[in-house]
This record gives C-alpha cells, sequence and structure tokens, in this order.
C-alpha cells in the first residue's frame, strides 16, 4: 500500500479507527479525519506516521477543505472511506426538529457533499467506501430518523453510480458491533426504553460483531477491490452470524456510552 493515498472520515473510534491504522502500518498515505481532532492525534502518534485534520460533514465546505488535505500529498485519492453519522435515538413522535436535521444533515447531506468535492481527485481505479447500517431496511423502535437517513444514503449511493458509472461505490450495510462509541449520547432512561421495546418486537440484539474482526474483513476487501480494478462491489451486508445470548456486558457499555 505504499503507493496508496487513502482519507478515512470517522477515524478518531470505532471502524474508522481501526481502518486508518491498518492502512497506516500497511505503508499508505493515510489523511485521517474526524471532528475531535485530539483522538486524531493519538492515533497518529501511536501509529507513527499518517496525517490527521479536521472534517465536520456538517460544514458546507468539508468537501473542498478534505480535497486541499489531499493535494496537499497527492494528486489522486485512491481510496475514500466514510465511517462517520449522527444517531439520534428516540421514537419517531419524540424526534425533534434539530435530532432530524442532525441525522439528515450529517448522514445524506454531509457524506454527499464530502463525496462531490473529493470527486475530481478520484479515478476509476479509486474506491468509495461508506459504512450504512442494517437499519436502512430493518426499522428498529427508537432508531427512525437514523434508518431513514440511512435509506436515503444509500439511495444517493446508488444514485452516484447511476450518474457516474465509472465510479466503484461500496455501500457497507452493516449490522450490531461492538465496541464502537455509536451509542455514546445516547441517554441511559432511553436506551433502556428502546431495549425493551427491542424485546417486546423479538427485535433485540442477540450477538454483536467484533469491531476489530470487522475492520480485519473491510481492510482486506479495500485491498483486494484496489487490485481488482475491474470490479465493482456495489453493496456488502455485514451481520452476526451467531444466535448466540448477547453477553450482558455490551448492554452495560452501551447504557454507559
Amino acid at each position: 500500500m505504499e503507493d496508496r493515498t487513502i482519507v478515512v472520515v470517522g477515524a478518531s473510534s470505532g471502524i474508522g479507527r481501526g481502518i486508518a491504522r491498518r492502512f497506516i502500518d500497511a505503508g499508505a498515505l493515510v489523511l485521517a479525519a474526524a471532528r475531535r481532532t485530539d483522538l486524531l492525534d493519538t492515533l497518529v502518534a501511536e501509529a507513527g506516521a499518517g496525517r490527521a485534520f479536521q472534517c465536520d460533514l456538517l460544514d458546507e465546505d468539508a468537501g473542498e477543505r478534505t480535497a486541499d488535505e489531499i493535494r496537499r500529498s497527492s494528486d489522486c485519492l485512491d481510496a475514500l472511506v466514510v465511517s462517520a453519522g449522527s444517531a439520534p435515538l428516540r421514537r419517531l413522535a419524540d424526534t425533534s426538529v434539530d435530532e432530524w436535521r442532525s441525522a439528515l444533515e450529517t448522514n445524506v447531506i454531509g457524506i454527499n457533499r464530502l463525496v462531490a468535492g473529493v470527486l475530481h481527485l478520484l479515478r476509476p481505479e479509486s474506491i468509495v467506501i461508506i459504512v450504512s447500517s442494517e437499519t436502512a431496511v430493518l426499522p428498529r423502535s427508537h432508531l427512525g430518523a437514523y434508518g431513514a437517513s440511512k435509506a436515503a444514503l444509500e439511495h444517493s449511493i446508488r444514485q452516484w453510480r447511476e450518474e457516474h458509472p465509472w465510479l466503484r461505490l461500496t455501500a457497507v450495510s452493516l449490522g450490531a458491533t461492538m465496541p464502537t462509541e455509536f451509542g455514546r449520547h445516547f441517554e441511559a432512561d432511553v436506551t433502556a426504553e428502546a431495549l425493551q421495546a427491542w424485546s417486546a418486537s423479538g427485535h433485540n440484539q442477540q450477538a454483536f460483531m467484533d469491531t476489530e474482526e470487522v475492520c480485519d474483513v473491510l481492510t482486506d476487501v479495500m485491498v483486494t477491490l484496489l487490485h481488482a480494478p475491474s470490479v465493482g462491489l456495489h453493496r456488502l451486508e455485514l451481520r452476526s452470524p451467531s444466535p448466540v445470548a448477547v453477553d450482558l456486558k455490551f448492554l452495560d457499555e452501551m447504557r454507559d456510552a
């Protein structure tokens, strides 16, 4: 990967951080982006390579500023990974206008404007990996705004391929994964309410995928795609295969986060 330039948006934690670290270790030039630059600086310091810059998908010029960061080191972009988003936890009837705006402006508008901003740096050999969610097609109580935004995101991904057939853009539909910071802003009482609703509807989570294993799979898929420029992967679904009982410590971590 020594000759590759890779941007990872959402690299401050979870899956984004894991992918960024793996590509740094593989010798790629990794531009790690997120809102929390202190965590990005820690990632770069621990890895001994890479470059960090702040990127907030709510900023109108996030795409253009990302392109400027890329041009500081390279004239093209080999891979863009987006593993960032907004996830309000609330019943639809209780979801505020601000929560709706946060989900839609981050997960739909922000990501689409980001792709538009770096489009001129992508080549037919480049890949774009955008992390979506199983809730885009599998409704789950209290995640309505989040699921709706991800459904809109996946439609826009198909639209990008319609308008730019050469663009190798993959939507990754991701099932429940731990540990991540997905629920770090969830209120404890609302989390408990959501867990009860999932159990009552038969949608309680039976098993979680391990974050490190998900990062391994996604990194291997990306490396394979970068070495197979004639192949386009339109959608990738990752789910836990096992119906084993959930380890309660994961639910405790979610509530504590």
